[in-house]
């Protein structure tokens, strides 16, 4: 498939950072032609530094002083380090940071008088950085052009920021025959409302290469073409060049009459934060925003700009007297005098929570509990929402909206699922969805952002992952790198307009409202009814229209007969979605490689993943959910995405944060586990490598062209012709004899997968059985395969049913995912076969309460206390009756058992030398802990062992004691969905358990 080519530079190891800074941006001007020349050695320690400037003209302070602190390091002493004059309104200083990532840092005038970022710092990078007006961006102010000296031609540049919404814009530009500046460029100054400028001196020439960004790695480069501008003054909007243009700005008389007074301030406090209202002032020219001047405490007088009648200022100092006054500012810079004073004087400081980690352990120890969080248990009704479809799809007459369960709700059922014995919690996308049914989060927005429907006062997403560590719990956050919503990625692209509401679709478009923001929580106030679509329909064509033949009438009706028009609704093809963020084409052949780079559906707008721009904003998004301390990503529709940019990008940028966050041994046990879906029954996705889940698992094995798109192509080609018979092997998972042996993971990409094909085949256990073995040399590492039986997609045979094989054949699935190699994976309710047989998902046409995502916090209602995983201390109301269904009995075993041997954890198994339909031994061994742990298994049926160790064995399940003499072991069959798990006793830490647990409907 074609893609748009794009300039790009490779994204830099952790190690060279410092030297290569701007790395992994989409470049508008040449590349250079030999980038890795900054790169350091990999063994050298890389030493970075940061220039800080600042801009100094609305401070008017006689010195200016950094105080800062390298990441990871200590603060200067106060006032910190004077800074010097650099160009003018500017001041700098370049700061050595050694081996940090950034800084923390505060500016002040060495009496007193600080900008500490309303209370929080300001959190620094490396290279240029600047800071002005509290916004914080990457360039160099004073940069100079790179032309010879002597010039006279000058050119002026107006850019429209109206668009594009970004705060801070970046100039990158060459004259016409000279050198590009360093990326980002050179940051361009606001010149009116909706517009800034830059003049830049041309020498002798007549004209300049051009492209604009905002710092962090978003870029207008007019489609890849860059801008060609000439000398004089020039306009650019809506990628539209005027030369010779008028000044946008001219039009806008200064006006400097000052605004009135804002009235009305009043101060609240709550321990050590305080919340500043007040009256706005009653100019009608146009108050653009507010200044809020704070004194009092050690660190003196700050003063901030809001844009709203309303400040928090955090992070205050206990017991302290605070006095606030406010001024009114207009858009032409015009200040009223100050309000009356509020004062206020804070209390006790909080305790501050355990800072977001992750727990760090094998997460091959950890069995998964998989929840749709908006469909699990409701905690806080007050953030339920149906959405548009909430009538149509007959939720309302069950009253059960789309949105009910929330983290509230799963904060209070943690002690439910650690009951059952699960010690990891997969859930949901969190980030803000957008569509007409997004409750299961697969259709992100704003990727910044945790939806509002899943949060609620004291059960935030962080709390959440607190209080689930708090338990020894882990989670798991499902992400989405492949696509975003249809409604595109705020903060990257959103679309400006759809379809047409003429008369016969104003019934379900609402009438364009631009104030309107989308939160997912929020009804659009014109419609009164709409959480969706306020701001994108419009009844003419709106001007900046990109959409081919908007508006004219297609051959297509809806299902309610009304015409569908061109652009009525997403399309890859339409122009909509511009190619430097979205692919703009269709899947045609599912496993050909457009699947790779196409869009699935038109709900799910296809990033192209192999920009830059798109990597640095999923990059930056993900990173925020690493530093709070989730413990895993589950990953989203992995096989729609090259295997090569998961290995240059996404893989290695996790693993950095990890490491940069919590250390290299957090980082090596953050569980990142793919849907590469196959429904097939074979060991390779119809002999297509590409698409089958194994090949993931793997680094490549060979070099690609630098471009990541170019790179996609050719080691799909290359993968192809070389087919299945050539791919690696390994043998990690297998024992050696009955040895355990150090596995190979050198050649690991650093994605572990679902097991799809045992999925796929659990039909019965003993089919799943046979084609999980099968597969296991093709894996890098097997015994990390996450292993379930049905999920929120599919049942086995890729049926659209909940599992409804009847409760033995649960019973036996589970005591074969809880012994055999692999992380056993329970999708909600399956410990009561909750809606088995059901269809999983019919999306708006029916409800979901008679789907396999119904709402299920009917069978949680009550109280439930778990003291241990497996061990419920109490429990009453409907869920003491859920605990007592025999799934859960068996689970709540298994899980003890599991807990309590290690071999059945992380240990490698072996077939050899045994008989019995499901039948394996299982060993591992950590010399690092002393930990050896050996243990023969059987499922359901009756096994002989031959060739094993010789010494006493421990049946985990009946406590029956065998003494191995010769080599041989006989077992009975146990029966359908019993087991058996004779451990090896070998003393003291390795000691056999015995009998765990109590004998149950199955575990007998």
């Amino acid at each position: 498939m074609r893609r748009t080519p794009v300039r790009l530079l490779g994204r830099p190891a952790a190690a060279a950072v410092a030297a290569t800074v701007m790395l992994g941006l989409l470049t508008p001007g040449p590349t250079p032609s030999t980038p890795d020349e900054a790169v350091p050695a990999a063994a050298s320690a890389p030493e970075s530094s940061a220039t800080v400037f600042y801009y100094t003209k609305t401070r008017n302070w006689s010195a200016y002083r950094l105080h800062y602190a390298p990441d990871g390091g200590s603060w200067t002493t106060v006032p910190g380090t004077a800074m010097e004059a650099a160009c003018t309104d500017w001041v700098k200083l370049t700061v050595p940071l050694g081996g940090a990532a950034g800084l923390a840092a505060t500016f002040n005038n060495g009496a007193g008088v600080w900008d500490n970022n309303n209370g929080k710092n300001y959190a620094l990078g490396t290279g240029s950085v600047t800071v002005k007006d509290g916004v914080v961006a990457h360039s160099d102010p004073c940069a100079e052009s790179g032309t010879e000296p002597g010039g006279t031609r000058t050119a002026s540049v107006y850019y429209s920021t109206a668009t594009v919404g970004w705060t801070t814009t970046n100039l990158h530009y060459r004259p016409a025959g000279g050198a590009w500046t360093t990326v980002p460029g050179v940051g361009m100054e606001p010149a009116c409302t909706g517009w800034v400028k830059r003049s830049v001196d041309l020498g002798t020439a007549a004209s300049l290469q051009a492209a604009f960004n905002n710092g962090n790695g978003v870029w207008d480069n007019n489609n890849g073409a860059d801008y060609t501008l000439p000398a004089g003054l020039t306009t650019v909007k809506d990628r539209k060049v005027t030369a010779g243009a008028g000044d946008p700005c001219a039009a806008e008389t200064p006006d400097t009459q000052a605004p009135t007074v804002p009235s009305k301030v009043s101060a609240s406090v709550d321990g050590v934060s305080v919340v500043l209202t007040w009256d706005p002032s009653t100019d009608d020219r146009g108050v653009t925003k507010y200044q809020v001047t704070r004194t009092g405490g050690s660190k003196g007088t700050m003063v901030g700009d809001v844009g709203s009648t309303v400040f928090s200022d955090t992070g205050l100092e206990a017991r302290t007297a605070y006095s606030y006054t406010v001024r009114a500012v207009d858009a032409a810079g015009n200040v009223s005098a100050a309000s009356a004073p509020a004062t206020v004087t804070t209390g006790e400081k909080p305790t501050a929570p355990a800072a977001g980690k992750p727990l760090g352990t094998d997460p091959r120890k950890d069995p998964i509990y998989f929840v749709l969080t908006a469909r699990f248990n409701d905690g806080d009704p007050s953030n339920n929402r149906g959405g548009s479809q909430h009538v149509k799809s007959g939720n309302a007459a069950n009253d059960d909206p789309m949105f009910r369960g929330d983290f509230k709700g799963l904060v209070e059922k943690l002690d439910y699922i650690k009951g059952l014995g699960m010690s990891a919690v997969w859930i949901t996308p969190v980030v803000l969805n957008r569509s007409d049914y997004d409750y299961h989060g697969y259709h992100g927005y704003d990727f910044y952002e945790v939806d509002s429907r899943l949060e609620s006062a004291g059960a935030s997403y962080q709390d959440l992952i607190d209080a689930a560590h708090a338990k020894g719990m882990k989670i798991y956050q499902d992400v989405v790198y492949n696509h975003s919503s249809r409604w595109g990625a705020k903060g990257l692209f959103t679309p400006k307009t759809y379809g047409v509401r003429d008369a016969q679709w104003s019934w379900y478009y609402d009438e364009g409202n631009d104030g309107f923001e989308y939160d997912g929580l929020t009804v659009e106030p014109k419609s009164g009814k709409s959480y969706y679509n306020g701001d994108l329909w419009s009844t003419a064509e709106p001007s900046g229209n990109t959409c081919v033949n908007w508006g004219t009438p297609t051959q297509y009706t809806s299902p309610e007969g009304y015409r569908i028009y061109n652009c009525q609704w997403p399309s890859p093809t339409s122009g909509m979605f511009p190619k430097a963020y979205y692919h703009n084409c269709w899947i045609g052949n599912w496993e050909g490689e457009d699947s790779r780079s196409c869009w699935l559906h038109e709900d799910l707008a296809d990033f192209d993943t192999e920009s830059a721009p798109v990597q640095n904003y999923l990059i930056g998004a993900y990173d925020k959910y690493i530093d709070m301390g989730v413990d895993g990503f589950r990953v989203d529709t992995a096989v729609h995405i090259p295997r090569t940019t998961w290995n240059r990008r996404f893989l290695p940028a996790i693993q950095e944060r990890v490491t940069q966050r919590f250390g290299a041994e957090a980082a090596k046990n953050f569980f990142v586990f793919g849907e590469v879906a196959a429904f097939v029954n074979d060991k390779w996705n119809r002999g297509s490598v590409n698409h089958s889940a194994q090949f993931y698992t793997w680094k490549e094995r060979k070099e690609y062209s630098a471009d990541d798109g170019k790179a996609a192509l050719e080691m799909y080609d290359y993968e192809q012709q070389q087919g299945t018979g050539s791919q690696p092997t390994s043998a990690n998972a297998f024992l050696d004899g009955n040895s355990y042996h150090a596995p190979d993971h050198s050649r690991f990409s650093g994605m572990n997968v679902i097991d799809m094909r045992m999925h796929m085949n659990f039909g019965d256990a003993t089919n799943a059985y046979g084609n999980g073995k099968d597969s296991d040399d093709s894996y890098n590492d097997a015994t990390y395969n996450v292993v379930y039986v049905d999920s929120h997609d599919y049942g086995p045979n890729k049926s659209s049913e909940r599992y409804a094989g009847g409760t033995d054949a649960w019973a036996e699935n589970m005591s074969l995912m809880w012994t055999f190699r692999g992380i056993p994976t329970l999708y909600y309710g399956s410990e009561i076969e909750f809606q088995a047989g059901k269809k999983i998902d019919c999306g708006p046409s029916c409800p979901l309460a008679t789907t396999g995502r119904a709402y299920f916090g009917g069978h949680l209602a009550g109280d439930v206390r778990a003291s241990d995983f497996g061990t419920v201390d109490s429990a009453s109301g409907a869920v003491a009756d859920t605990l007592s269904k025999p799934l859960v009995k068996h689970v709540q075993r298994l899980n003890q058992i599991r807990r309590a041997v290690p071999a059945l954890q992380m240990g490698q198994y072996s077939t050899e030398g045994i008989t019995g339909s499901m039948a394996y031994k299982r060993r591992y061994t950590d010399a690092a802990s002393g930990t050896d742990s050996f243990a023969l298994v059987t499922v359901s049926g009756g096994a002989t062992y031959t060739g094993v160790p010789n010494g006493t064995y421990k049946d985990a399940v009946t406590g029956d004691t065998r003494v191995v003499t010769g080599g041989t072991l006989a077992v009975p069959a146990p029966g359908k969905g019993n087991l058996r798990v004779y451990v090896l006793d070998l003393g003291g830490r390795n000691a056999a358990p015995g009998k765990i647990g109590t004998a149950g409907a199955y575990l007998k």
